[in-house]
């Protein structure tokens, strides 16, 4: 896995192209916005970005978040998970390159995202690819359910004690 900075050169370069290929201005909140989605190594949702980027003294508008989320899910530099039931669903986005495959747990609860990786997953993709003649470019698996550990901080009383 390359190194943190190596790995935001990539994206910069990666973003730089995309935007001259696009006509789209090379903004220094563009950039800003980028540096600090890969800064990072949780899901996150457009509000939290925004307030990060506040919390860091750095003025840029919702509207140029959500912008340059768009921007960035375009060129392959973040993913966009659509979390939630077909009543509550909610955007959470994650940095993509430097990332391997992996699936997700996510707590009805509290809302917790954690990422787990299991090497069958990649075994069943190649397989169902073969056996269904599919070249399998990606894929999402999401397990919903309840946080069990003390970690969930909404999670309900257990009313059995």
């Amino acid at each position: 896995m390359p190194d943190t900075n190596s790995l935001l050169a990539t994206a910069r370069a990666k973003l730089e192209e995309s935007l001259l290929a696009k006509g789209l201005r090379r903004s220094s909140e563009r950039f800003a916005i980028l540096d600090e989605v890969y800064s990072r190594n949780d899901h996150f949702d457009a509000e939290e970005l925004y307030q990060a980027m506040h919390q860091k003294s750095y003025p840029v508008s919702r509207a140029t978040v959500y912008n340059t989320l768009d921007v960035l899910v375009e060129c392959g530099l973040v993913i966009r998970h659509q979390f939630g039931d077909e009543d509550n669903v909610k955007s959470r986005y994650e940095k993509s390159l430097g990332r391997r495959q992996h699936a997700h747990l996510v707590c009805v609860v509290c809302h917790r995202v954690q990422e787990f990786c299991d090497p069958r997953l990649h075994l069943i993709e190649t397989n169902v690819g073969n056996l269904l003649q599919f070249n399998v470019q990606s894929h999402s698996l999401v397990f919903y359910g309840q946080c069990a550990g003390d970690g969930c901080q909404t999670k309900p009383a257990d009313e059995s004690k």
